[in-house]
């Protein structure tokens, strides 16, 4: 029996419709069962797991397979014996009767065990990534991604949207995080840049005309490094010409609904939207997770004149935010001690706590407040017999980042996020500009060519920090999917906007210049987004690193274990680059 490659059927594809057939199949060996006279063996592919059986004359050829051996065999299909089947398994009910094998290659015992629930060090995983992903789950994770892009490309190609590549090699122009630079041979001492985003390209292919871009794109940002963040990274960009947020709305919306079912989760048709301010106060985040409650709770015009000094004072100069944990008044008070070092680390001084139980309230402060003192904060806070409030001071920024981090890990600790829920959000009206203490300017929140919205127009000149941005993120289970804005068009506006943030004509020429010309030529109005493609699909295929969806990632310290990258190069190398290294004593 001579069989084309595409014509062999993957070992999980074989069912009982297949029983009687003489098939071939292909794979690696992952486990073989001696059971005297019969030798059961484990095949796997990418598809799945295949029951081989090899008996009589077949049972030697059998019994000198190893784990991870590549082999190829043929035989009969044909039902399990009864009370044997796997329902796990796609291919349970079957099995094939070998008659034929073919050793095509024999492995060295792997580092690891390779399977699902493998109990290797990630480290050892990321230095052998190529058997990691052999592991069903991660191949699985591969597979996913891949759907999830072909899903895309459809989707943006029934839309008419034109698949446009843009430059790798590039020029700096610094968008936030740190460019990597990439020397340039011919030109001495001038270098390239690895794009963060395509930004400037997509908007300069509106000036051209193409009114639909799309392009699924690797970007580079030389920046720290956490679970849901690489040094390269893809993203799925969007421009085009002609459009409002609503289109943008309409047009994501109708995306995630081809897309997130594909693992059973099924987006609203229409998503809610809160604006920046609201989600701030309610959540202290801009990308809130809505699942469950704990919102915050304005407690400032409780604590003035309220006699207790930490309190007067952060309302006076600052904020004061708090949430109630129901039940959560049984909390130790080492436990409530950890909850205020929790805090420390995003500017908060810790937490003060107030709680009601059928003793009676209790709080820190309730020598300086009384009985009645704390009960007004329980009261106002909505708090309940045997509910806690937490609440925290001090400058808007630190009360929102200590909040908004501490109603997350109090969901997570207490297990208040109902399993299989999945909620989706826009959060629109960002702020335009954000100030800078340190360096006495403004900057732009997202980047400089984000358009004001129009009523907030004149504000760029006479109030900057209150202008707000026709900006737009959207957000799943408290993460940032993507986000995006309208961009100016007008080049007075954008000159105004360069004003206040400090960058004069000569410097705008120098960092944008080639942008600035196209925008002489008839500019139409435009916008996009950018999708982050990586946290898409590890929310998809529920890991909670995007490494888990990434085919050779790197390390939090941005290395390559298994390649061993970055690396040092020798000196003619160097010298060809017009480089010479300097090395430290």
């Amino acid at each position: 029996m001579v069989m084309s490659a595409w014509d062999r059927p993957w070992c999980a594809s074989i069912g009982r419709d297949r029983i009687g057939e003489r098939v071939e199949v292909v794979g690696w060996v992952r486990r073989r069962r001696d059971l005297g006279g019969l030798v059961f063996v484990d095949l796997r592919d990418r598809s799945g797991l295949l029951q081989l059986v090899f008996e009589e004359a077949m049972v030697s050829e059998g019994e000198r397979l190893s784990g991870e051996d590549v082999i190829k065999v043929r035989g009969t299909v044909r039902m399990r014996a009864e009370g044997q089947a796997n329902t796990d398994l796609e291919s349970g009910e079957i099995e094939v009767l070998v008659d034929e094998l073919e050793v095509l290659n024999t492995s060295e015992t792997p580092p690891f065990v390779i399977e699902d629930r493998a109990n290797a060090a990630e480290e050892l995983r990321l230095t052998h990534r190529y058997l990691d992903l052999r592991r069903p789950e991660m191949t699985a994770n591969l597979v996913l991604r891949h759907r999830v892009v072909a899903a895309i490309r459809r989707y943006f190609d029934a839309m008419d949207f034109v698949d446009v590549e843009t430059p790798i090699l590039t020029r700096s122009t610094p968008e936030g995080a740190r460019d990597f630079l990439v020397p340039s041979r011919i030109h001495k001492e001038s270098f390239y840049a690895l794009p963060q985003s395509p930004q400037l390209f997509k908007q300069l292919l509106q000036v051209a005309g193409v009114g639909r871009y799309v392009q699924i794109t690797r970007c580079f940002r030389d920046e720290d490094l956490r679970a849901d963040r690489q040094p390269e990274f893809t993203q799925v960009d969007v421009e085009a010409s002609f459009i409002s947020e609503e289109d943008i709305y309409t047009l994501i919306e109708g995306l995630f609904q081809e897309i997130f079912p594909l693992v059973g989760i099924q987006p609203p048709a229409r998503f809610p939207r809160l604006t920046y301010d609201e989600a701030m106060e309610r959540f202290g985040s801009d990308r809130p997770d809505t699942r469950f409650g704990l919102e915050l709770i304005d407690l400032a015009t409780l604590c003035e004149g309220c006699g207790f000094g930490i309190l007067e004072a952060a309302a006076a100069s600052g904020r004061v935010k708090g949430l109630v944990v129901p039940g959560g008044a049984h909390l130790s008070r080492k436990q409530l001690d950890a909850l205020s070092d929790y805090v420390k680390p995003y500017g908060a001084a810790g937490v003060l706590w107030f709680k009601r139980t059928a003793d009676g309230v209790a709080s820190p402060a309730k020598k300086a407040l009384g009985d009645d003192g704390v009960a007004r904060f329980l009261d106002a806070a909505g708090a309940r017999e045997e509910d806690l409030l937490l609440a925290v001071g001090g400058a808007p920024g630190v009360v929102f980042a200590a909040l908004g981090a501490l109603r997350m890990h109090l969901a997570h600790e207490h297990d208040l996020i109902p399993a299989g829920r999945h909620d989706f959000l826009w959060v629109t009206d960002f702020p335009l500009l954000e100030w800078n203490e340190d360096d006495r300017r403004f900057y732009a929140m997202h980047h400089p060519f984000t358009a004001p919205r129009v009523d907030d127009e004149p504000l760029i000149t006479s109030d900057p920090g209150a202008a707000r941005a026709r900006a737009y993120d959207v957000v799943m289970d408290g993460m940032e999917l993507g986000g995006g804005s309208i961009r100016i068009h007008d080049p007075r506006l954008q000159r105004q906007l360069f004003a206040t943030l400090g960058i004069d004509e000569a410097e705008a020429r120098e960092r944008f210049g080639f942008l600035l010309e196209a925008f002489r030529y008839g500019v139409p109005p435009h916008g996009g987004i950018a999708l982050g493609l990586d946290r898409m699909v590890m929310l998809m295929a529920g890991r909670e690193s995007i490494r888990d969806v990434i085919a050779f990632p790197k390390t939090t310290s941005a290395s390559c274990l298994m390649t061993s990258a970055p690396s040092k190069v020798d000196d003619r190398q160097l010298a060809d680059l017009g480089l010479r290294a300097v090395r430290k004593e």
